[in-house]
């Protein structure tokens, strides 16, 4: 990491903000790390990665990779599985999300012994964020003390090594722990606002720091901001009419400044359901795409119909393959329909099937995405002058039925014909958990 030195006076008065205690907790390379535990290996001394499996990302890709494997093959995250080297050493093993997703459990429980589940946020399968402001005296003499002690419990518990971010803020928290304690030998870093100067001003590469990607990098850049420094020290105002909300979210993260609070219910303005999948191929026959649609439509519309509510904007998104990317010189098409608000799959699926139809010129696709906006309440069935009342209730009915004996008895047991077709992939998927395979929990 390339960093200047500077030498700034404080301009922010740090006594308006309350001084909290978060821990940022990472479980180090998990999915690795759990499956060198199920093998008796030590996860800082395994040379091991996880990678999905090859149908669904044209060679593999890699989805974790143990820290020796990294250091000592240069194996990374979203590595394919032809970049990977030929190492007698490495062990490959297939991703058991449910086994992560046990293990994750596990050790949310034992954060639960420190807080209660109001101060715990699970932020990812891999990651938590615990607010101890008021609980870490119960059990030692300093939050570096009480980090300590939970990565020694989890460590015996489960195997896994844990990175602690600790600060005074949740954003503080998370740039302790990217920033320092990823890389220290006890696995743990303290950032406090007095730390801000010295230890998050002088980073010039900005995209170390989260939240800031390469297309906001640049903006920062061209706008002669080369370090977090420079950032903080911009005029507040001027650089939210540059910039927007994302302008004032970043200013106060560059004086590590964060309100957020984990008890705080928030109920979203607006909600969409989605769903999308990359293909086990690269498909080129309409009829093949569109039993995709349609398995999509009916995935995401029995959702939108388990919560009471319908839909009145339908989206469609379609990816090209790699090749054909090259070819078009973009990824591919994101279109939006206005519709009568309705749950009916068969409406559904024929709106997204013409959608894609009025779109498509015959490009090779190899993902697929369906989205459900301008959610209303289910009111029962909109008729209109040119459909038949009798159609629209059986077609309801049907709906009703297939939705509650997939709930009794799993996604599998009933499917649509077209599903057993050439090009169908629900019956593959229902196996899979976060897009993987789910696997046993043990072997």
């Amino acid at each position: 990491m390339t960093q200047v030195t500077h030498t700034i006076e404080y301009e922010y008065d740090y006594s308006q903000e309350k001084r909290r205690v978060f821990f940022l907790i990472d479980s180090k390379s998990f999915y690795a790390s759990v499956e060198s535990v199920q093998r008796g290996l030590n996860p800082l001394k395994s040379i091991l990665m996880v990678m999905s499996e090859q149908a669904n990302t044209n060679g593999g890709l890699v989805l974790a990779a143990s820290p020796m494997a990294k250091k000592k093959l240069g194996i990374s995250n979203v590595m394919r599985q032809r970049d990977v080297p030929d190492d007698p050493r490495l062990i490959k093993v297939q991703p058991r999300m449910n086994l992560y997703i046990q293990e994750n459990l596990r050790i949310n429980t034992i954060y639960l012994s420190y807080v209660d589940e109001f101060h715990l946020l699970p932020y990812s399968i891999d990651e938590s964020i615990l607010d101890m402001t008021d609980t870490w005296a119960f059990f030692g003499e300093s939050p570096e003390i009480v980090a300590r002690q939970i990565q020694e419990r989890v460590r015996q518990e489960t195997g896994i090594y844990l990175t602690v971010g600790i600060g005074d803020s949740p954003v503080l928290a998370k740039l302790a722990l990217d920033i320092e304690a990823k890389h220290a030998k006890n696995l743990t870093g303290v950032w406090h606002y007095e730390d801000v100067p010295t230890k998050l001003w002088p980073i010039t590469q900005l995209t170390d720091i989260w939240s800031i990607g390469k297309r906001t990098a640049l903006k920062l850049e061209k706008m002669n901001i080369e370090s977090i420094g420079d950032l903080a020290h911009q005029n507040p105002y001027i650089f939210k009419s540059k910039m927007g909300l994302i302008g004032e979210q970043l200013f106060a993260l560059s004086w590590g400044v964060d309100r957020s609070d984990l008890t705080e219910v928030i109920v979203p303005k607006s909600k969409s359901y989605s769903n999308s999948q990359v293909l086990p191929r690269d498909y080129h026959k309409r009829e093949e795409i569109e039993t995709v649609i349609r398995e999509i439509s009916d995935q995401v519309a029995s959702r939108i119909r388990s919560h009471n509510r319908q839909t009145t904007v339908v989206g469609l998104f379609i990816g090209y393959s790699f090749a054909e990317q090259d070819k078009k010189g973009h990824t591919g098409f994101k279109k939006h329909q206005r519709i009568t608000a309705t749950n009916d799959s068969q409406i559904l699926m024929k709106t997204l099937v013409n959608l894609f139809e009025k779109h498509w010129h015959g490009e090779v696709i190899r993902h697929i995405g369906i989205d459900f906006g301008g959610l209303v309440d289910d009111v029962g069935i909109q008729l209109d002058l040119f459909s038949q009342p009798e159609s629209l209730i059986n077609s309801s009915k049907i709906d009703q039925v297939m939705d509650e004996i997939r709930k009794r008895f799993g996604s599998t047991a009933i499917v649509r014909a077209m599903s057993k077709t050439d090009g169908g992939t629900a019956i593959d998927r229902a196996k899979l958990v976060g897009g993987h395979n789910g696997g046993n929990t043990y072997e």
